[in-house]
């Protein structure tokens, strides 16, 4: 059983139609990608998947079920903008998760902050936006869960903070749970891929291991993308 498929998705938003026949089916295991520019639907299928918005028409399942109470177990959900309150110190943060998700591992969560070198008794609205990304993220990864969505977690970071993003995300999600990163920063993300789709302009364009991808177009899969998105 796949561990999320999304079949024949479609979601209109009026009389603007913003994902076109969408089908993927994401194995138990992968670090995946999916990829392509701001405005391509990118965003609605993450809601879709997190169950934040109903399609049009088609059925999303996760697990074999329906979204719904059971999946908010499975999945684990970074969104792009930090929605933690900044008048929160990372402790009262460390202490909502924990009461509010019953796979949240606090231990690990502790261990994480420590590698950083970060007071539980600061203040978030202290923090620079780094620091309360890498906070978020670490909150997420400190989940028990089946399937990590990473809504552009390498938004607005320096270069070093990436690396420690990444190598968070390699070392820190459970064995046997799959992570689907969305993100139009190739390049940096590029390294932990074991698959990659394209969607654009609502459909998916392209799915592919990517190693098989790489091999077969002889180039990175950000050189891959940047063709194919040429303006």
């Amino acid at each position: 059983m796949e561990l999320l498929e999304c079949k024949n998705i479609y979601k209109n938003f009026d009389d603007k139609e913003v994902l076109k026949d969408v089908n993927l089916k994401i194995q138990k295991g992968k670090i995946i990608g999916l990829l392509g520019k701001n405005g391509t639907g990118k965003s609605t299928l993450i809601k879709l998947i997190n169950d934040l918005l109903t399609p049009t028409s088609g059925e999303i399942l996760i697990n074999g079920k329906k979204p719904g109470v059971e999946s908010k177990d499975i999945i684990a959900y970074l969104p792009e903008r930090t929605y933690l309150d900044k008048e929160m110190k990372v402790k009262d943060a460390i202490l909502y998760f924990e009461e509010f998700y019953t796979n949240f591992d606090k231990n690990k969560a502790v261990k994480l902050l420590k590698d950083l070198d970060l007071d539980i008794n600061t203040k978030i609205s202290k923090m620079s936006k780094g620091m309360q990304e890498k906070l978020q993220l670490i909150l997420v990864m400190s989940r028990n869960a089946q399937l990590y969505i990473l809504d552009e977690p390498l938004g607005g970071v320096d270069p070093a903070t990436r690396d420690y993003i990444l190598d968070t995300i390699l070392t820190n999600f459970c064995e046997g749970a799959s992570v689907i990163i969305f993100t139009h920063l190739i390049a940096d993300i590029e390294r932990i891929l074991d698959e990659v789709i394209f969607i654009d302009k609502g459909e998916i364009v392209l799915t592919s291991s990517a190693d098989e991808l790489r091999n077969k177009e002889n180039a990175s899969i950000d050189e891959i993308f940047r063709r194919y998105f040429k303006c």
